[in-house]
């Protein structure tokens, strides 16, 4: 399962760049995505990269169906790993990963953030695999479906944290 979203923000990029990568944004906005346990296990930049690594506990964003229980939780342990590049001045890219503890998928993409000192837009490509026997197709459309509501959300929270 592929999604591609885009994300515009009125401010700059710079000042995004700043609030990705600011430890205290990711605390609040994680209390406002209601997340639990949160560790910010990993920050590190310079001038032309980054990576953060963010372990936390989450809901899914819908009931889990039945079938697909054994492999989700309501409450699910996920790790995310971020490294992050600068092209120029103006373009940051990111590639990700997304591990939930006990499920079976592999949840990776891409984030590729334009702009200049008033707006920016991010673009993001995530892909999700499952490879389990018969279910892996709908243990990855409900991971894709769940992840693009979480995404949205997030994306909502960030701007109004800005």
């Amino acid at each position: 399962m592929e999604l591609t979203l885009e994300h515009p923000y009125e401010v700059g990029l710079d000042h995004i760049i700043e609030r990705f990568f600011s430890e205290h944004h990711i605390i609040e906005k994680n209390e406002k995505l209601g997340s639990r346990n949160l560790r910010v296990a990993e920050l590190q930049r310079d001038d032309a990269a980054a990576k953060l690594v963010i372990e936390r506990e989450m809901m899914a964003s819908a009931p889990v169906p039945g079938m697909l229980a054994s492999f989700h939780r309501e409450w699910n342990r996920v790790r995310q790993e971020e490294h992050w590049f600068k092209k120029d001045d103006g373009e940051w890219h990111c590639e990700f990963r997304v591990k939930i503890d006990g499920v079976p998928a592999r949840i990776k993409g891409i984030m590729r953030l334009l702009g200049n000192g008033n707006r920016c837009i991010n673009y993001v490509n995530l892909s999700v695999h499952c490879d389990v026997p018969f279910l892996g197709k709908k243990v990855a459309k409900f991971l894709a479906e769940d992840s693009h509501a979480k995404i949205e959300r997030e994306y909502e929270v960030t701007r109004q944290l800005l």
